[in-house]
């Protein structure tokens, strides 16, 4: 088999997981877009107008005050009647958004149809108005419809792209997650193949050797230590063989000192430098002084 048909084989078998679940990941998200109902959404806007000039500022708080009030029972009632919804069905189909720099409110209407999106969305700017005004002598500022709502041409969800997007990287997880499941059961299996593949062998069967501890570094003698111990011992034995020789000299020229003396004095006046000079192996010549002197004073 060739190298290139190898190394396919090989990617195939690590990542299959991956590349059978990102297509089906993706095929979930595209029959999600297919088969859930499309839903539209549509902006109507209403603009708070201050009653006297230069209160901008006051016309947007009061933008932020009734941009709360869209989605509250009290302009929701008067809009259920007009749309054919209950009052719980516009809270989750009606919110309203407000800008902080800006007196202006926007009404968002959300439903099946386009036309449907629009006519709740109009119907709910005209009961806030019509709510609001009814104040308008207290808090000086009066509503009135900027732009009714337009007909969407597409829904806003759902949104087939997006959902295949989705879709394939929930599949990309999921493949990497199984992926790693298997190389994680997968790692012991080389180690009981070559368990399995070597033979039973009798020396096996025995207690195992247990192998001797390290010897710790400060248990072994420093190297360097024996050369200089060996160099140290030498020199005291050279040492006590010295003083020893020297004690054996010194004790050597006391006993022919006094044998010498002994000689002359037992000895006859002319026989005495001989016998001596005999007895210890020296000649006239290798006498000293000393001797030469107490071997006179005998013969006198």
């Amino acid at each position: 088999m060739t190298t290139p048909r190898r190394s396919a084989r090989r990617l195939v078998r690590r990542w299959w997981p991956v590349a059978l679940a990102v297509p089906l990941g993706a095929a979930a998200g595209a029959g999600y877009a297919v088969v859930s109902q499309p839903s539209y959404a549509a902006n109507a806007y209403v603009l708070v107008v201050p009653q006297n000039p230069g209160e901008a500022a006051t016309a947007t708080n009061f933008a932020q005050a009734y941009g709360r009030l869209a989605g509250q029972p009290q302009v929701l009632a008067v809009a259920a009647a007009e749309t054919g919804h209950t009052r719980a069905e516009l809270e989750s189909l009606v919110h309203g958004t407000t800008s902080p720099d800006a007196p202006m409110i926007e009404i968002t209407g959300t439903g099946t149809g386009a036309q449907e999106a629009a006519r709740t969305a109009d119907a709910v700017a005209r009961s806030l108005v019509a709510f609001a005004n009814t104040s308008s002598k207290d808090t000086n500022v009066r509503l009135v419809t900027l732009a009714p709502a337009a007909a969407p041409d597409e829904p806003t969800t759902p949104s087939g792209k997006l959902d295949v997007a989705v879709g394939g990287a929930a599949g990309l997880l999921l493949g990497a997650l199984v992926m790693m499941t298997r190389r994680r059961g997968g790692a012991g299996e080389p180690e009981a193949a070559e368990t399995a593949g070597v033979p039973d062998c009798p020396a096996a069967t025995g207690p195992a050797e247990v192998p001797a501890p390290p010897r710790p570094r400060a248990e072994e003698p420093p190297v360097e230590a024996e050369p200089k111990a060996a160099a140290a011992k030498d020199a005291a034995v050279k040492g006590a063989a010295a003083k020893t020789g020297a004690a054996a000299s010194a004790e050597a020229m006391d006993a022919d000192t006094a044998d010498t003396e002994a000689a002359a004095a037992d000895a006859p006046a002319g026989k005495a430098a001989p016998k001596a000079g005999a007895k210890t192996g020296t000649g006239p010549a290798d006498r000293s002084p000393a001797k030469e002197k107490a071997a006179s004073g005998s013969a006198r």
